[in-house]
């Protein structure tokens, strides 16, 4: 009598009742708060990497600013081995720290050129130098000529913090943010523990394509916001700044690219979940071609949102890989794609 009650509960999906969906619910977010609590507590001993790697687009894009900057002075593109021990007017075009003090923009002073390793040569500055209440001694590296560096990195090179506890509210950020990321197979799996009390039993089957896809997904969706999308995006932002003194608070910047790479990994989910949905017998190609305008337009306020400028060529730098992603999953819709059937009745 048992064995035929559990049989009919799986031939009907395992019906359940709103009170037993909720107590689902609740056990599924209790495991993925756990388990994200776990994986935050391992991202946090690694917070400063992650927070490094994640600031190597705009620190690299800073510096290629700065270098510009540099290689259109006249003075440092005329200078060469033969100049060392010439004596030249230096002018901070920048505002740049050297040592504890910051030398704001415009300052000059009488300086040197000297042969500071076998390859590079330096400014050195010839004179004391009176910034603020702060003497800078006779001697001191002002610039390496080749790679345009000062003698301490600028402040435009650096992201900035405005209070002593936000460097630590960033470290927690960047490591929640990191844990997520780390837990999408688990949270997957909970997703689909979820609903699969819907599902006949030979649909249930399809969990591990589901989570392996919505995986690699995710990760490729990352990836390609890091690696293809950002770089542009915060070229173009400090390009616009370049008549002013960019100083970016580091909070800003972490929500800002974190929110783009984890936008981007669930937009990158739309084939694995329309490979799931079709298997199913949920959406067909049909259907997708039918309201392909209707996605368009959801596709162009996604990338509104998501764009960090509001200009159309950044917009469609974002909906480009959306569109060719809906594209996509017709494609695998009518390849996988079937008609949904029931199971047998006992």
């Amino acid at each position: 009598m048992e064995l035929k009650k559990n049989q009919t509960e799986e031939t009907l999906g395992g019906q359940m009742s709103f009170l037993e969906h909720l107590d689902e619910l609740r056990r599924r977010l209790v495991r993925s708060v756990l388990f994200i609590g776990l994986a935050f507590m391992f991202c946090w001993m690694y917070s400063d990497r992650i927070y490094n790697f994640l600031a190597v687009p705009v620190k690299r894009e800073l510096s290629q600013a700065k270098q510009k900057k540099i290689d259109n002075n006249e003075i440092f593109a005329v200078l060469k081995e033969t100049d060392v021990g010439r004596t030249i007017r230096f002018v901070f075009d920048e505002k740049t720290n050297l040592g504890a003090a910051v030398v704001p923009v415009g300052t000059t002073v009488q300086a040197k050129v000297a042969q500071c390793t076998e390859k590079d040569l330096c400014v050195l500055s010839d004179e004391e130098m009176l910034v603020g209440d702060l003497i800078i001694p006779k001697g001191t590296k002002l610039a390496d000529l080749k790679s345009g560096g000062g003698a301490g990195a600028t402040a435009e090179e650096q992201l900035i913090v405005t209070t002593a506890a936000e460097s630590f509210t960033l470290y927690v950020t960047v490591s929640l943010y990191a844990a997520i990321a780390l837990a999408v197979p688990f949270l997957l799996w909970q997703i689909w523990g979820f609903i699969s009390p819907a599902l006949y039993k030979h649909e249930r089957r399809y969990v591990t394509p589901f989570i392996g896809l919505s995986t690699t997904s995710f990760v490729i969706g990352a990836a390609f916001a890091y690696y293809i999308l950002f770089p542009p995006a915060v070229r173009y932002l400090i390009g616009l700044a370049q008549d002013f003194t960019v100083m970016l608070r580091a909070t800003d910047y972490f929500d800002f690219i974190t929110l783009i790479m984890l936008a981007m990994g669930l937009i990158f989910q739309m084939p694995a979940i329309t490979y799931v949905l079709a298997r199913i017998g949920l959406v067909t190609a049909g259907f997708l071609l039918k309201v392909w305008k209707y996605a368009i337009i959801i596709i162009l306020i996604l990338a509104a949102v998501i764009s960090p400028t509001g200009d159309i060529p950044n917009m469609m730098l974002f909906a480009l890989p959306m569109t060719v992603l809906y594209v996509v999953s017709i494609f695998v819709a009518w390849f996988f794609g079937k008609k949904r059937r029931k199971e047998p009745e006992i």
